[in-house]
């Protein structure tokens, strides 16, 4: 065998209630050996714990607990109800394909560095080929790279796919995991979400009591071992060359550390770097640990970002580059060792996308700074349009102004998640990284010793406040002020309330256009109190120029909010007591 094309492993789905593992020696050059824990059987569920399978949505994903240990965490991500998600799935995908009757479909999965990753893996496999159609196994992957085999064509590798499912939650702990699904249209919305889950739980339901026993006779699909992140990466690599004049090895030179968190980012040191020819020393955690050993995989969290600025320093490098887990976000840092992340990843982003296409609108969340709007339509030229939290909000909102006659070419969160027309509105971690290795090839073909301050001259000029600051006010919904209503409720009654008490203080002005909570500005600074997403809590955001300033908007707050009971103030109220 002289090829992965020439040895793809292929198996046939029979019945058996186990699963077995199977291994194969596949070559490319070189011989690499590759491990299957292919789903052998039709369990077809049938199990007997109830399940509430409604509250295992999260926005457009799906989240649970798949693994015991962490007390009032119960496990409610079991292989059983993961099995009747992905025969859910495929029902709603073949539904969504609006085939007239049934066909066969191909849906890849793969799986970040969870312990729990394999099991999942396993059970989405039984359920889909239980279902009649064909699994195509990438193993360890990044959830940008599943999205993309929706669209590759590479019939010998069975691309493109009609589906794809990533297992994966983020940077949550080692106990949780989920779910993402994919077609060639994008992500699923919420929407898409909650009527595979309606349908999951009726599968499960029915299988406690023997009702599909069609699936148990049905023909099985089949399964198929791709290495699908060497495709992947490959097309990175292609894209730098290409901005470099298709120089084969144009960051020849260039010391650039990765850290991937033990998370699923480590072949953008071997797949990415090294074959354009990047000195890559220093990088670390780039093994797969779902135990996260080190440091959560996480461009937000302090710890992460303080372990790359040192690896940076450690080893004299020209740029630190960090992931989160499934290599759906990331950062970087200077070889100063500045941090360039949040506020200051949007305005080095919208600055390299403004280059290309002068005057188009930058599309964020909402807790974005007024310094950023300020760079991007003053300094840039280009329209910020700050919108709502969540990283798929922010994408649609940006498709959407697009569909209404309003060019944007740029959607992204301070969390990390970054999504560009020009790569299908995917919120993909290493595509960013990829547009400022683009940035930095260009630049050494004028000057070879161009290093990252060609990166940082791009931010210079935004202004940044000296305090920063998010707290979480929780609602407890346990609480008699709440009368029976939903945290909801009583969350959007505390925001009414902010506003009208806001209106009568001549030093505090509400933003004229905004799309959630409420935002205002004043004493040189501003704050956002807005509803989260998801759970009880009202998360503020305040920024100001100095510490005095901030507290002066804190207490605006305070002065409303301690109005409500049910509202826990206790981290509002020691932010204001520190001097």
């Amino acid at each position: 065998m002289h090829s992965f094309q020439e040895c793809r492993l292929r198996l046939v789905v029979t019945s058996a209630k186990r699963l077995n593992t199977i291994s194969t020696w596949i070559s490319s050059g070189k011989q690499a050996h590759i491990s299957c824990n292919a789903a052998q059987g039709s369990s077809v569920i049938s199990s007997s714990e109830k399940v509430d399978f409604l509250k295992l949505q999260n926005g457009s994903d799906i989240r649970g607990v798949a693994v015991a240990g962490v007390v009032g965490e119960p496990v409610n991500l079991t292989e059983p109800v993961t099995e009747a998600i992905a025969i859910a799935f495929a029902a709603w995908l073949l539904n969504k394909k609006k085939e007239d009757g049934w066909r066969r479909l191909r849906i890849s999965v793969g799986h970040d560095s969870r312990i729990s990753a394999q099991k999942l893996q396993n059970a989405v496999t039984l359920g889909i080929t239980n279902a009649g159609h064909d699994v195509l196994q990438f193993g360890l992957a990044s959830t940008p790279a599943m999205f993309n085999s929706t669209l590759t064509e590479d019939e010998t590798n069975h691309c493109p796919v009609d589906g794809a499912i990533m297992i994966t939650a983020s940077h949550l702990p080692y106990n949780r995991n989920g779910l993402k699904f994919f077609t060639s249209d994008g992500g699923l919305n919420k929407g898409d979400i909650k009527d595979i889950l309606e349908r999951a739980s009726k599968i499960y339901e029915e299988s406690s009591h023997g009702d599909i026993q069609e699936l148990e006779k049905a023909p099985k699909g089949e399964v198929n071992i791709v290495d699908y992140m060497s495709i992947y990466a490959s097309d990175l690599v292609k894209a730098v060359r290409k901005s470099a004049g298709k120089k084969e090895n144009p960051l020849e030179g260039l010391h650039i550390v990765v850290d991937a968190g033990n998370g699923a980012g480590g072949f953008f040191v071997d797949k990415v770097l090294k074959p354009l020819g990047a000195i890559t020393t220093g990088s670390q955690f780039l093994e797969p640990d779902g135990m996260f050993p080190n440091h959560i995989p996480n461009p937000e969290d302090k710890t992460a970002m303080k372990a790359i600025t040192q690896a940076v320093a450690e080893n004299k490098a020209d740029l630190g580059i960090i992931f989160d887990t499934d290599v759906d976000r990331s950062a970087a840092v200077d070889s100063s060792g500045r941090e360039l992340n949040r506020n200051r990843l949007i305005a080095l982003i919208s600055a390299i996308v403004l280059e290309e296409h002068p005057g188009t609108t930058i599309v964020t969340d909402s807790v974005t700074s007024d310094g950023l709007t300020a760079f991007i339509e003053n300094k840039l030229g280009g329209k910020h349009h700050r919108f709502k939290r969540g990283y798929k909000n922010v994408i649609d909102e940006a498709i959407c102004l697009n569909t209404t006659g309003e060019e944007s070419h740029l959607a992204m969160e301070t969390s990390g998640h970054g999504a560009l027309k020009e790569n299908h509105w995917l919120d993909d971690g290493a595509y960013l990284m990829v547009k400022l290795l683009n940035k930095l090839a260009a630049a050494r073909l004028l000057n070879p010793n161009a290093g990252s301050k060609v990166l940082t001259d791009l931010v210079e000029g935004l202004e940044e406040a000296s305090v920063a600051v998010e707290i979480r006010l929780k609602i407890d919904q346990n609480h008699a002020d709440l009368k029976g209503g939903s945290f909801r409720d009583y969350g959007e009654a505390v925001l009414k309330h902010l506003e009208n008490t806001i209106s009568k203080d001549k030093n505090l002005c509400k933003a004229p256009k905004n799309y959630e909570g409420v935002r205002v500005s004043g004493y040189g600074g501003w704050f956002l109190l807005r509803l989260s997403l998801h759970d009880p809590v009202l998360p503020l955001n305040i920024e100001a120029p100095s510490k005095d300033d901030a507290i002066k908007l804190g207490l605006a707050v305070l002065t409303a909010v301690s109005e409500f009971p049910a509202l826990d103030i206790t981290a509002l109220n020691k932010f204001l007591q520190q001097q």
